[in-house]
Order: C-alpha cells, then sequence, then structure tokens
C-alpha cells in the first residue's frame, strides 16, 4: 500500500472511530454529520467522498464497530493469562459497552443482528465461533471447564442464545441486563460459587 492509500484508509479508520465513539454515546439520530467531521478533523465533504450518505456512514460504523469487537475478543482468547482472567476481561468488557453505549446505537445492532445472513452473524460463523471452540478447550484442559461438558453441547448453547437475541423487539430488554446475562453465561459454565 503506497502513501496515499495509507493516508486515505487512516482518515477513514479515523471518521469510523469519530462517528462510533459519537453514536455510542448520543445515538444515530442525534449526531449530525458536522459533529463526527468536527470530531474526526475532516470536512463533511469529506465524509460525504467516502460514504456519500449518512446512511451508509452507518452501515460502516456498524460492521466497523462489530469488526473491533471479534478483534478485542481474540486478543483476550490469545492472551498469555489465566483462564479465568480471559473471563472476568470479556465480563468487564461487556459491562463497560453495556455502561457507555447508547441505547438506539444497540438497538440498531440487534435488529440489524434480527436479520437473516446479517453482517454480524456471518462474522460471527467465520472469526468468533472457531475461536470460540479454542477457547473453551483451553478451559477444560486448564480444568475450569468441566471436561465431560461436549464442546457440541456448549456450541448449541450459544447458539440456542445468539437465537433468542433475533426475536423481534428483545433488543429492547437485554441492554440492562448484559452484565448479569454474561455472568449467568460464562459463571454457569465455570461453577463459579458466591462466598
Amino acid at each position: 500500500m503506497d502513501g496515499f492509500q495509507r493516508r486515505r484508509e487512516k482518515k477513514k479508520e479515523d471518521i469510523l472511530e469519530a462517528a462510533t465513539n459519537l453514536f455510542m454515546a448520543d445515538g444515530i439520530q442525534n449526531v449530525s454529520i458536522s459533529e463526527i467531521a468536527k470530531e474526526a478533523n475532516v470536512s463533511q465533504v469529506t465524509i460525504y467522498n467516502y460514504f456519500e450518505s449518512k446512511q451508509n456512514l452507518i452501515l460502516e460504523v456498524f460492521n466497523y464497530y462489530i469488526d473491533k469487537s471479534v478483534r478485542d475478543f481474540e486478543e483476550i482468547i490469545h492472551d498469555t493469562i489465566p483462564f479465568p482472567d480471559k473471563i472476568k476481561q470479556i465480563i468487564f468488557r461487556k459491562k463497560e459497552t453495556a455502561q457507555q453505549i447508547n441505547e438506539e446505537f444497540y438497538e440498531y445492532i440487534m435488529q440489524d443482528f434480527s436479520a437473516a445472513g446479517n453482517y454480524m452473524e456471518n462474522k460471527y460463523l467465520e472469526k468468533a465461533l472457531p475461536h470460540f471452540t479454542d477457547f473453551f478447550q483451553q478451559g477444560k484442559e486448564q480444568g475450569y471447564i468441566n471436561p465431560n461438558l461436549s464442546m457440541e453441547a456448549i456450541l448449541f448453547y450459544i447458539q440456542m442464545i445468539s437465537h433468542y437475541f433475533q426475536k423481534k423487539d428483545f433488543h429492547a430488554d437485554v441492554l440492562p441486563l448484559t452484565d448479569e446475562l454474561t455472568n449467568i453465561f460464562f459463571y454457569g459454565i465455570v461453577g463459579k460459587r458466591d462466598e
């Protein structure tokens, strides 16, 4: 990639990062192209040159957010920290995201998630699912996950939750429960007991 292309990609990423942060904080409808331009330190014309419309930008932001979430998950899975610390990091990031994300932005994500053949589901099948398999295998090998649980049962459980998330209007109830659902999911498998 030459210098011009690198600068172009960097500018596009700056716009996507600025838009993601603003959408997460204030929602989609409350954020203008001019605010995104100011945050990204570019002109409004530049944003339209890259994305053509706010709707296209929203779609690109959504994909950018999903890709970034998958990269963050991969980073935790492949870290050398102990398995329980990986679970804590996953829960902490979910909790942090749940506290920061604007409800309108979250609803947009979940509406896309409920559509057949959506980007999130494709990314899950392509990237996250193999990492989940590795992750749970690590947990079994280190004695944190019941070795009698088959990988098929664990993955079926994940799929079951995933399909439930796709129900119409379910997303409105999920956001306040993200931390608890994540805890139930992981510590239900690990068998953590409160002292």
